[in-house]
């Protein structure tokens, strides 16, 4: 098959039906967590591919926009798509990894979450210091350094990495001057 053969092939396209659509769903769905709003887009794509690629005409692709919209709701409706779940489950690994509650927050709203669920979702106090030791850890600042810093330069720039991180001046403060046993504690805690 050459070139201009596939292209007169690609304009012949039907356009995708509830079931290529409720089947690209799954398929995504089955490799990928996602929000109700994440899928939606993924399946407005795969529509506007077509589009561009068969020249799909504005009824057919609002038409199908329609579609996925009605597949979305009833994947959701099925339990299939939770926003909730995906808020719960990412914020734990972003807590894990080190993140503060507003980067977490800042992350899930890129993804399609509400502000309330986002809300809901987030760490506690103690997973946030946790959060921030973690951050700590990787960074080799704080209670996981190598040699006691004597410098209050030193001391200002590791503060001032926790609060570019998103930590509160309290947490960062506390972070810092925790003891060893104890902050690796946290931290382990934090990954279980």
């Amino acid at each position: 098959m050459n070139r201009r053969t596939m292209r007169t092939d690609r304009t012949s396209l039907p356009a995708p039906d509830r079931e290529a659509l409720h089947h690209a769903a799954l398929v995504y769905l089955s490799r990928y967590a996602a929000t109700e709003a994440g899928l939606r887009s993924v399946l407005e794509r795969r529509i506007e591919r077509w589009a561009r690629a068969a020249n799909g005409s504005d009824d057919a692709v609002a038409a199908a926009k329609r579609a996925a919209g009605e597949i979305v709701a009833r994947l959701a409706a099925a339990g299939a798509v939770s926003d909730s779940a995906f808020a719960e489950s990412r914020a734990r690994r972003l807590a894990r990894a080190g993140r503060s509650r507003r980067a977490i927050a800042a992350a899930l709203m890129a993804k399609g979450v509400d502000g309330e669920t986002a809300r809901q979702a987030l760490p506690s106090d103690d997973a946030e210091l946790a959060a921030a030791l973690a951050l700590a850890r990787r960074r080799h600042i704080g209670p996981f350094r190598d040699r006691e810093v004597q410098d209050e330069a030193a001391r200002r720039r590791e503060l001032a990495m926790l609060a570019r991180a998103g930590f509160s001046a309290t947490v960062a403060r506390r972070a810092l001057v925790m003891p060893l046993d104890e902050a690796a504690a946290l931290v382990d805690a934090l990954r279980r």
